[in-house]
């Protein structure tokens, strides 16, 4: 089945017309971000912003193609990933939390322990290889919330569904305890604060959001460091004790490397999944026969959730790599120093790689190959876990509704600000299977 992805309605004052139009920063840029692909591969794939490099006599760099993003992240030596707070701080804004724990991480100093990184320690806990383990939990999670709102008839899919089971998996894998989800959701939503609210390619932040944002890492490390002493002497069966038990490369982890392997999966295991089930949930209400087609052939849903992380991808665009050399890219001149926004959402929709990229089609070949996870040596180490939950989701919900809609006059379509593209909400309405 073929389906073509609807033009952004909601706000035509800002659909781009022109190259000159576009700025793919702007506020409400994101409800047009498919047009402005559109225009930049044909017109510029390759967008100099200028000083917005690694210093202010250097660059930023947006690439839009998917050959032209494939070799940059399949080449680390050349494009490795800045140092942390490289271009990213203005002078006198402080390190966040975050970036101070990931700096103090000595377990990736190059791609070899890079590698061993991801098949020793992530791997086996939500890579391809470790997510099946999960699927019972995640399974029954899954069951929990649908039993909290199968009778009501109405839902707002993002806060009751969409955004809670990442939440509760992700707390069961790490082995934190479910009453501390409130907590950790403000957390999680500090350490995404700046992928959402921060401006420009590079999610600048004020010094005083910074200061603010913080004080809120800070309580995060604070508490992730008591759940690393407690999995040390009351071990469990989960990540976190997982982490402090390991030998890797030789030797245990050191606390400060334990917290900053969990800071990294406690990020990366939220949203992405959250803003990627809401976006299924929208295509599936907008093509009601296409809810009724999976109904009843579940062979095609995994096709259905990797176009939809083709068309919807979750995590449109990262600024990740740095030119570690003077190069050249589809005849455009990048001097070292330059910063690389890697603009997935658009390699996704490459016509050069994608026939006719704004249709949705079960039956296109490769479906896995889009840039959404990423690719190669720096792919996103929670790819499985999150396809995990996505397929487990769709199988359950098609169980158990026998339909699902937009609920009427409740819904604006809008998405949330900055890199990400995700829905604040998202009301339907649905019939219990009978």
């Amino acid at each position: 089945m073929v389906i073509a992805i609807p033009k952004a309605t909601t706000h035509p004052a800002g659909c781009p017309v022109n190259l000159d139009d576009i700025d793919l920063f702007a506020a409400g840029a994101q409800e047009h971000w498919h047009e402005a692909y559109e225009i930049l591969h044909a017109e510029r794939p390759i967008v100099r912003i200028p000083g917005e490099g690694t210093s202010p006599d250097t660059d930023g760099f947006i690439i839009t193609k998917y050959d032209d993003i494939e070799e940059i992240i399949m080449d680390p030596h050349t494009f490795p990933q800045p140092s942390y707070g490289a271009g990213f701080r203005q002078e006198g804004e402080q390190r966040s939390a975050l970036q101070d724990a990931m700096a103090r991480n000595t377990l990736r100093p190059n791609m070899e322990m890079h590698k061993q990184h991801r098949l020793q320690l992530t791997d086996p806990w939500v890579g391809a290889t470790g997510a099946p383990r999960h699927r019972e939990m995640v399974t029954r999670t899954v069951d929990q919330l649908i039993d909290g709102w199968i009778d009501k008839g109405e839902i707002d899919f993002v806060t009751e569904f969409a955004a809670l089971l990442p939440q509760i998996v992700m707390t069961n894998i790490l082995g934190f305890p479910l009453e501390d989800m409130p907590i950790l959701k403000t957390w999680g939503e500090a350490q995404v604060r700046r992928f959402v609210w921060g401006k420009g390619h590079r999610n600048l932040m004020t010094a005083e959001e910074e200061a603010e944002n913080a004080k809120d890492l800070g309580a995060f490390m604070a508490y992730v460091q008591g759940q690393v002493t407690r999995k040390r002497n009351e071990p469990g069966d989960d990540m976190t004790t997982f982490l402090t038990q390991v030998d890797y490369m030789g030797r245990k982890l050191t606390d400060q490397e334990v917290i900053g392997v969990v800071f990294g999966m406690h990020i990366g295991g939220l949203e992405t999944t959250q803003y990627a089930l809401a976006a299924e949930a929208q295509i599936l209400c907008n093509h009601p026969e296409f809810f009724q087609k999976l109904k009843g052939d579940r062979a095609q849903l995994r096709f259905f959730v990797e176009e939809s992380l083709r068309v919807q991808a979750p995590t449109q665009g990262l600024s990740t790599r740095m030119a570690a050399k003077d190069v050249e890219i589809r005849g455009t001149k990048v001097p070292q120093g330059s910063i690389l926004h890697l603009r997935y959402g658009a390699a996704n929709m490459d016509p050069e790689q994608f026939e006719c990229p704004a249709e949705f089609r079960l039956d296109r070949p490769a479906a896995g190959r889009h840039m959404t996870f990423s690719q190669g040596p720096r792919v996103c180490p929670g790819a499985g876990i999150s396809r995990l939950e996505q397929n487990i989701a769709w199988d359950r919900l098609l169980d158990r509704l026998d339909s699902l809609s937009f609920a009427p006059a409740k819904n604006d379509f809008s998405h949330q600000p900055g890199i990400m593209l995700g829905l604040w909400h998202l009301h339907v309405s649905f019939e219990k299977a009978k």
